[in-house]
């Protein structure tokens, strides 16, 4: 939780109401949760004996839903009242699991599916709600972030759509490409990290993990991985390494140059624990041929942290890695769907944000800055010095 004293100085926007699609339900359920927790101990703190209307309630989720026709179209509607709120609507666009019926066939819902059942509570909501605001931790297409060649830029056109039809504040977590926030420069656009969430959970969870310079070292699948990586190894004071991609550039297969070899460039692994730190693994093979290659130069216990599990081949090879000994724990956030099977994984580890996310939530209702939310770095050090 934020600072209360923090709190207690501010006034909320007004009545804060959690409209969660139905891919992102269970997150969101955790979300309120935590967020009703939290109100009740800043009612229990508060001396002054005078307590806002809607502002401690015994949830805060909303009834709503998006229902389909025979034929697949859909609407969005609220079941009640959320005129004057600050509206949060959640989505997860890559759970796949949600299915709907189009003329008695059955189909899985796409992003495309879900950014437009997204679209639909936006627009029952626009002119109703006090102020909307978008959770989706999964940026939408934001792996399409920019043009090599003639193509669609389809994540600057969702955010620009979604500021268009009345979105204030767009909150996302380890965004592929922040800089794509460019495309809507006077709006509000956040990027979390989960940085403190993943070294937690390696921390409660690893017998003998060790966070100094002659044990670990920090590791960037590529070079888009770099700031993470940057900032994980200075957090901890310690080396850091990447990988580098070599491509074939005059083939596409899936959409994609594929990748004829990764190049490493650090010191040496040796004898230490190495955690590979990215923002998705997506078919997982970049992240296991390096995980591969760091055995293979006699580097210890092998981490692998990324904020989203996307497994979209499945998790055979991952078993098959596991089992070699190439990998011993792979860690990522439940942020988004991911298959019951991964979860019952011996080398799977969940990092829970929920607790993080209702604090954003709660700091942004209150309008007040959520730098002090953002920053982990003071909860890391404390982290750290807890293990020492």
């Amino acid at each position: 939780m934020v600072d209360i004293s923090l709190l207690e100085k501010s006034i909320p926007v007004a009545p804060i109401k959690i409209a969660a699609l139905a891919g992102c339900r269970e997150l969101a359920s955790q979300v309120d949760s935590y967020l009703v927790q939290f109100r009740k101990e800043l009612i229990a703190h508060n001396t002054s004996g005078v307590t806002l209307h809607g502002y401690s309630e015994d949830s805060f989720l909303a009834d709503c839903e998006c229902p389909r026709f025979g034929t697949g179209e859909g609407k969005g509607q609220y079941k009640e009242s959320i005129r004057g709120v600050d509206l949060y609507i959640m989505v997860d666009v890559c759970n796949y699991s949600i299915t709907y019926k189009v003329c008695g066939y059955e189909n899985h819902m796409s992003p495309d599916d879900h950014y437009q059942d997204l679209k639909r509570m936006i627009s029952a909501a626009t002119g109703k709600a006090h102020r909307i605001n978008v959770i989706m931790p999964f940026l939408y297409e934001s792996r399409q972030h920019r043009r090599s060649k003639r193509e669609s830029l389809d994540c600057a056109l969702a955010l620009e759509e979604l500021v268009n039809m009345g979105v204030s504040n767009i909150i996302t977590f380890d965004a592929h490409d922040p800089r794509v926030q460019n495309s809507i420069p006077l709006s509000g656009f956040d990027n979390f990290m989960p940085t403190y969430q993943f070294l937690k959970t390696l921390t409660s969870s690893v017998e003998d993990f060790h966070m100094d310079n002659d044990h670990l070292m920090v590791i960037s699948p590529d070079e888009g991985a770099m700031p993470r990586a940057v900032y994980f190894s200075n957090i901890l004071g310690v080396d850091m390494g990447m990988f580098y991609k070599r491509r074939d550039y005059s083939t596409v297969v899936d959409g994609r140059n594929p990748i004829v070899a990764h190049e490493f460039l650090g010191d040496s692994v040796e004898g230490k624990d190495v955690i590979i730190i990215d923002d998705m693994i997506s078919s997982g093979e970049s992240m296991l041929d390096v995980a591969k290659q760091l055995k293979e130069r006699k580097a210890g216990r092998v981490f692998v942290c990324t904020t989203f599990g996307l497994f979209t081949n499945g998790m055979e090879k991952f078993d098959e890695y596991y089992e070699k000994g190439y990998i011993s724990k792979v860690i990522t956030t439940n942020l988004n769907y991911r298959n019951p099977e991964v979860l019952k994984r011996p080398y799977y580890l969940e990092a829970d944000m929920s607790k993080y996310l209702a604090s954003i939530m709660d700091t942004l209702n209150h309008d007040v800055s959520v730098e002090k939310v953002r920053s982990t770095t003071k909860k890391i050090n404390q982290l750290l010095k807890r293990e020492k």
